[in-house]
């Protein structure tokens, strides 16, 4: 008797340190804001960022690399099924892209913060690789407001004018799927603004990821130079 006591109390013990192990596990994951507003602060728990209202992410998800695969059948955007409508009001899916090298950033025609160092960078990137067989895409993450007509106007303010540049009107799903395939963030925070990470994304001819910039005012030359690698 006095040993299945002992049994009993081992086991209560042993599954008290298994729980205790756990939660230690569970609370040393970190999360940071996408947008890293305040540095590089971590916080303890998921939540929002108390400066741009964006959903904390945990610090592996926005550490792990961006790594390129030959399996282009699994990883191609060109699997997308959605449609999308251009700046000049026609229907086109992704696999309409297929044999062109693809500079890509997603953006929103109203911002008056970001997006205009993004289409900057992008304009400076075509400066570089001046190529035919690469087109510039821009994605507009505020789909109901950017109408065809509304990035046509956008693409001629911003001298974003011939065939290599693209600008994209999708729905709001095939939007945050697009966005999830490029690990972009981004959250409505008011009626016309947007919180958003800053990413210029690269596709090789078969719509494979191959290279990612992120941030504004960062050099361009790793990126110009995986383009002119990818174009040959």
């Amino acid at each position: 008797m006095k040993l299945k006591y002992i049994f009993q109390l081992l086991s209560l013990v042993l599954l008290v340190n298994l729980f205790a192990c756990q939660k230690q596990t569970d609370d040393s994951e970190q999360y940071i804001c996408p947008m890293k507003c305040v540095d590089h602060k971590t916080y303890d728990h998921p939540g929002t960022c108390p400066v741009c209202k964006m959903d904390l992410v945990k610090v592996s998800s926005l550490e792990a690399p961006v790594l390129a695969t030959d399996n282009a059948s699994d990883n191609s955007i060109f699997n997308l099924t959605s449609s999308w409508n251009t700046q000049n009001n026609e229907k086109i899916q992704l696999t309409d892209l297929k044999g062109k090298v693809l500079v890509v950033v997603m953006i929103y025609t109203s911002c008056e913060a970001a997006c205009p160092r993004l289409v900057a960078d992008m304009r400076n990137i075509k400066n570089k690789v001046d190529d035919p067989n690469i087109d510039y895409v821009l994605v507009s993450i505020d789909p109901e407001k950017d109408t065809p007509e509304k990035l046509k106007a956008y693409a001629k303010e911003e001298h974003l004018e011939g065939d290599q540049w693209i600008l994209l009107q999708g729905t709001l799903d095939d939007v945050r799927e697009f966005s999830n395939v490029l690990s972009m963030k981004y959250k409505k925070i008011s009626p016309i603004d947007f919180s958003h990470t800053n990413i210029i994304s690269v596709f090789d001819k078969h719509g494979v990821l191959q290279y990612q910039q992120e941030g504004l005012g960062v050099s361009n030359d790793k990126l110009v130079e995986e383009v002119k690698s990818l174009s040959e």
